[in-house]
């Protein structure tokens, strides 16, 4: 019985070691590889459509070439050519065509799927496409160790290993790529502010101290200046999840929007809606007649001006020392 443990022992080392093997990353035969991508160059992309695990895909497409002065400009397509950042989306793209083939995981199909760079099954899909119409698709698979990355070139059984780029720096959030200010104002310069809720119409006004006042605040009330200072803030800076497009749809709510603030700045007027709540990420529409964009904003960032009422706005009174109390401290 001894000897047959030890046998078993001896099988489950050598599997063990050839599994190590199979997948530990070595170097090719030319030392540090040749590029994945021989013949392309970031600056000839103009597409690329990211896909997660999960199904979730964000697409961006160059709109403006490139110039000494100027770097190109990039748009989300399906978001009425919402603006992007080319400079959040070129070093990606320098990165994808950096890569090369110098350390080699695996040659099987049969490994995809474990590494995931499978067809069906990725941590990320990147399908790029240059001017001249060519297109190429890349999968982006699991983490080893803290920084490397396995990937792989559709058309090819060959699975690499990276550590100049991950599935964090490839990410289908909208906010990945674009400016996430929606609407930014200077603070000081609203002189009136009127929010409209369910709840009812407030009216906000500087006093000639540069104070804010609720009108129809009542002798003996006090206002409550830390919650009128977060609507303040609310109304004058807005950051957005992701921008939806320039036309509206019903099912925004916009006809009857949950709250409206109107922003007098002194030399313009600001109107903001906050319309229809997304029932999975609890996510508002938004829009400013600052823009053109409708686009979705976190609830917190909302919340107060859909739910706040008068009370919220005016300051409890203190709380009366009851009549005939005579407690005093004892020495």
């Amino acid at each position: 019985m001894k000897r047959h443990n030890q046998i078993l022992a001896g099988v489950l080392v050598i599997q063990i070691a050839l599994s190590v093997f199979a997948f530990w990353p070595r170097s090719t035969a030319s030392g540090g590889g040749e590029p994945l991508f021989p013949n392309l160059e970031a600056s000839t992309i103009v597409a690329l459509t990211i896909t997660d695990t999960d199904g979730n895909t964000i697409a961006l497409k160059k709109t403006g070439p490139e110039s000494e002065d100027e770097p190109a400009s990039w748009a989300l397509p399906e978001a009425d050519d919402y603006p992007a950042q080319a400079d959040k989306i070129t070093p990606v793209l320098e990165k994808i065509v950096g890569l090369t083939t110098g350390r080699l995981v695996t040659r099987t199909d049969a490994s995809h799927k474990r590494l995931q760079v499978a067809v069906d099954d990725f941590v990320r899909r990147v399908d790029l496409e240059t001017a001249d119409g060519t297109k190429y698709t890349l999968y982006l698979g699991s983490s080893p160790s803290y920084g490397a990355t396995h990937f792989r070139l559709e058309g090819q059984s060959e699975t690499y290993l990276t550590n100049d780029i991950s599935t964090w720096d490839i990410n289908v959030s909208a906010a990945s790529w674009i400016n996430t200010s929606y609407m930014s104002l200077n603070r000081e310069k609203p002189t009136q502010v009127t929010l409209e809720n369910a709840n009812g119409t407030f009216v906000f006004t500087k006093d000639d101290a540069g104070e804010w006042v609720l009108a129809g605040l009542k002798a003996g009330e006090e206002l409550a200046s830390s919650e009128v200072n977060t609507i303040i803030n609310k109304v004058t800076s807005v950051v957005m999840l992701r921008p939806l497009g320039k036309d509206e749809d019903a099912a925004y709510g916009m006809n009857d929007p949950l709250a409206t603030a109107t922003i007098e700045t002194g030399d313009k007027t600001v109107m903001l809606f906050v319309g229809a709540q997304d029932p999975d990420d609890k996510s508002h529409v938004v829009k400013s007649s600052e823009s053109p964009y409708y686009v979705r904003v976190a609830e917190y960032n909302v919340k107060p001006l859909i739910e706040n009422t008068r009370d919220d706005f005016v300051q409890p009174p203190p709380t009366p020392t009851p009549e005939g109390d005579t407690t005093t401290n004892s020495q």
